[in-house]
């Protein structure tokens, strides 16, 4: 039987070689993966023939994209984004469960451990902006509250800092907080109306966008991760309706389900209850959570990632 040297590999010969030295990987999943990166990558090769230059430019590139990561930065999630990766598949993720909260992207400012605070306290620690109140429900997609969830919220400051970005001018765990909703599944707290803001541009990232004549604006949102017993976590935000932005979101984001009126309140005594002053702002916003899935419900989807890929 006639066979392929590596001294044999041509243009055509090549992408079959590499699919078959990943054929015997043993997880079905990552052989899927692999074989469907490597078939889309030589494909792109081949359609826009880049030069030694361009390619050099590219890996350094994603070279700097990992230096620019740490513990309070995420540059590889930021890349997702402006591709529009990270929202493609919070998209596909959303047509098994339309019933729900539709879900957008985590982005890069997300803190593994949020501080633990109390239905009604406030997450701003710094006393500046226009008050807010933000309340809202936790429910299964039958309309059922769900006690007990863990609302975790954060979100950029009337400046449009989060709190990692000026550790000099908000002390740690402004604009963030983990809530845990109650018997009625309700949640609320206070803060106050964020701002948009430019992703960060100080990375390969912004770069790319300036280069690509690409605006790095966001419109001003508040971020949801929610999870309750039984259902899949939710990641989400609520837009400000009035936000500059809301049509040309950097990490194309917003959804129309998901833009909440942030609505002007005068009433001397709401608002000495919610104890904040006048005027205030307040976001009236309900989510649903989706049901928890098996693993019939992602047939392409058998077996976890190898730990030695993660790690």
């Amino acid at each position: 039987m006639e066979t392929t040297s590596n001294a044999d590999f041509t243009d055509e010969t090549l992408t079959q070689a590499v699919l078959k030295a990943f054929a015997m990987t043993p997880d079905p999943r990552l052989r899927q993966i692999m074989t469907s990166l490597v078939e889309h990558l030589h494909t792109f090769v081949r359609e826009v023939e880049p030069t030694s230059h361009e390619w050099e430019s590219a890996i350094d590139f994603l070279t700097r994209t990992g230096q620019t990561c740490d513990e309070t930065r995420q540059e590889f999630i930021l890349l997702s984004d402006v591709l529009g990766v990270s929202m493609l598949m919070e998209t596909i993720k959303d047509e098994a469960a339309p019933e729900a909260t539709e879900s957008t992207v985590l982005g890069p400012f997300h803190m593994t451990e949020s501080p633990q605070r109390e239905l009604g306290d406030s997450i701003d620690l710094v006393g500046t902006g226009m008050p807010c109140v933000v309340t809202g429900r936790v429910l299964s997609m039958g309309g059922s509250p769900l006690a007990g969830a863990g609302v975790d919220v954060w979100q950029a400051d009337e400046r449009g800092f989060y709190d990692v970005q000026v550790p000099d001018a908000q002390p740690a765990g402004n604009g963030r907080g983990l809530f845990t909703t109650d018997d009625d599944g309700r949640f609320w707290f206070r803060t106050v109306v964020p701002s948009h803001y430019p992703i960060p541009t100080d990375g390969p990232v912004g770069s790319l966008l300036d280069h690509t004549g690409r605006h790095p604006y966001r419109p001003a949102h508040i971020h949801f991760l929610v999870s309750a017993d039984g259902h899949e976590p939710l990641t989400t935000h609520i837009f400000v309706a009035d936000s500059p932005y809301i049509d040309s979101d950097a990490v194309f984001a917003v959804k129309r389900s998901l833009i909440v009126e942030f609505t002007e309140e005068n009433d001397a005594d709401v608002a000495a209850w919610y104890g904040v002053g006048v005027p205030f702002r307040h976001a009236r916003f309900d989510l649903t959570l989706p049901v928890a899935m098996t693993t019939a419900d992602h047939p392409n989807q058998t077996t976890t990632t190898p730990k030695s890929l993660t790690s």
